[in-house]
């Protein structure tokens, strides 16, 4: 019998040795030399995707970020004297991020009430604001809470205008994740109003032909920067100092007023009731490129300028799903073996991780690896954190696929190769995992292809695949409809490849007479 090396297993080599060069090229960038420890930035984070005008990317210039607290924070970084550099988080693992320790502090229009500062510390108020009703122009025109009685209201989740809008069991809640989905709801008849914080309802509001801003101010909103809880003190002071400086010097009312946003209530914080002579040129500038423009040909060249963005999150999506499904392989492979052969509590261990891993959602699995492991010591970059989870969730999927095709290859091939003096490890080496291999193959495909959409979930861990741009580039420019296509587009262009190579592989490892001729 021919005991060179089977095509599987020189292939698994290859992706071992693929894999390997990749976690390499992953972590290298993130290494920094020790002679500049003591010049390292102070970090903050916000959730940059659809966050217009906190911190966004600028609709001119996909690869600028501006908004108003973006702004706030390069003065912030003047005054105190120190660099300031930002990162980008979801916006449900910011406070997580926060307290293990991925940044120093949190700037996200996070509202100062009592609820937070049992989990964060903030600093003193940089901006005070009210909640404000949002209607459409051509639907039921409301003036007070008690007219929303009835109907249904949207609003963004954990906020005080969900609690407002609780109290009052007459009306219809809807929460929602992102700005964007509330007003198009609205847009769309879903809703009847929408209460929110003051400058996302001239953000969406405003500049929405279809919808304008209905009575007074309602209560008071006040933002503050997050710190973890009991610590970075001595940063939070000079935060503290910073910004009351900046509310002296009138630089706050400054970048404010540039955004339309000064508010009276900021007059009231801030003693400060001057009207300078600044033109609100950021809020002209946005209102400008967001309804300015129109037509299909310039909707064509947006569409070009969203292909590098597009490129770049296609190459980390395929990176982090490559290297998943090498996990997968290898480790599901070793699961079935140790169901199928292995001794009976391994086989056990084997078992239970399985039923475990495919009986818990893969979401609450990505979030336990990067937010919940480094209580015990295991702290993991966003990158190998989204290796791990998806590797380690795919390997219990495919350890049942390999399981099955071990079970499907007949008993009497074990037997042959004992009987030509094999050992039980040469007879699965040899005999039985190759014949397992063929069998698996389509499913494999599958289930990388399936992979390769399930790696959306790590941009909870601050990883900007496709998923996370899409939502990005949608809810900049109102446009969900053509910036889909071409995502979806993306995640087929990237899988097809893998179907073809699969049926290639599957023709070159299928038995002679089972060949097309």
């Amino acid at each position: 019998m021919n005991t060179a090396q089977p095509r599987p297993r020189r292939l698994l080599g290859v992706l071992s040795g693929l894999f390997a060069a990749l976690l390499v090229l992953a972590a290298a960038p993130g290494a920094a030399p020790a002679a500049h420890a003591q010049s390292k930035p102070f970090h903050w984070a916000a959730d940059s995707s659809a966050d217009v005008p906190y911190t966004f990317h600028d609709l001119k210039d996909q690869n600028k970020l501006t908004g108003f607290e973006y702004d706030l924070m390069q003065e912030l970084s003047r005054h105190m004297g120190a660099p300031l550099d930002f990162i980008n988080n979801d916006w449900d693992g910011l406070i997580p991020g926060l307290q293990r320790g991925l940044y120093d502090m949190v700037i996200c229009g996070i509202e100062m009430t009592d609820e937070h500062a049992e989990g964060i510390d903030f600093s003193i108020p940089y901006y005070v604001t009210s909640e404000r009703l949002v209607v459409r122009r051509k639907g039921k025109q409301f003036t007070t809470l008690a007219d929303l009685e009835g109907h249904k209201v949207g609003t963004i989740k954990d906020t005080q205008a969900e609690r407002m809008l609780t109290n009052n069991t007459k009306i219809s809640l809807s929460t929602y994740d992102e700005e964007t989905d509330a007003f198009m709801d609205l847009v769309n008849g879903r809703t009847d109003a929408i209460l929110i914080d003051g400058p996302i309802a001239k953000y969406y509001g405003d500049t929405n032909p279809d919808l304008h801003i209905v009575s007074e101010p309602i209560g008071r909103v006040q933002y503050g920067i997050a710190f973890a809880k009991g610590q970075n003190t001595e940063l939070r002071e000079r935060v503290n100092a910073a910004l009351q400086v900046m509310q002296q010097d009138g630089s706050l009312h400054h970048i404010l007023t540039r955004w339309d946003l000064w508010t009276p209530e900021m007059a009231q914080l801030t003693n400060d009731h001057t009207q300078p002579n600044v033109t609100p040129a950021a809020w002209n500038n946005y209102v400008a490129e967001l309804q300015g423009k129109g037509g299909l040909r310039v909707k064509l060249e947006r569409y070009a300028g969203f292909v590098p963005q597009l490129v770049r999150a296609a190459g980390l999506t395929l990176l982090v799903s490559l290297c998943a499904m090498v996990v997968a392989v290898a480790l599901g492979l070793g699961l079935a073996l140790l169901r199928l052969y292995g001794p009976r509590p391994l086989a056990w261990l084997a078992a239970t991780y399985v039923e475990i891993v495919r009986g818990t959602p893969l979401l609450i699995q990505v979030l336990f690896i990067f937010y919940g492991l480094p209580e015990f010591g295991i702290s993991m970059s966003p990158f190998v954190a989204g290796v791990v989870s998806l590797g380690l969730n795919y390997a219990a999927y495919e350890a049942e696929n390999y399981r099955a095709g071990l079970q499907s290859v007949a008993h009497g091939q074990m037997e042959a190769a004992l009987a030509l003096n094999m050992t039980h490890p040469q007879a699965l080496r040899y005999v039985l995992v190759p014949q397992a291999f063929r069998l698996v193959m389509p499913v494999m495909t599958n289930d990388f292809i399936s992979l390769l959409k399930d790696s959306s979930l790590v941009s909870v861990i601050t990883l900007t695949e496709l998923t996370q741009t899409y939502i990005r580039l949608s809810s900049a420019y109102f446009d969900y409809f053509g910036t889909g296509l071409m995502v979806g587009a993306a995640y087929l262009l990237l899988g097809l490849p893998f179907v073809r190579l699969a049926r290639l592989a599957e023709k070159r490892l299928a038995m002679p007479h089972t060949r097309r001729r």
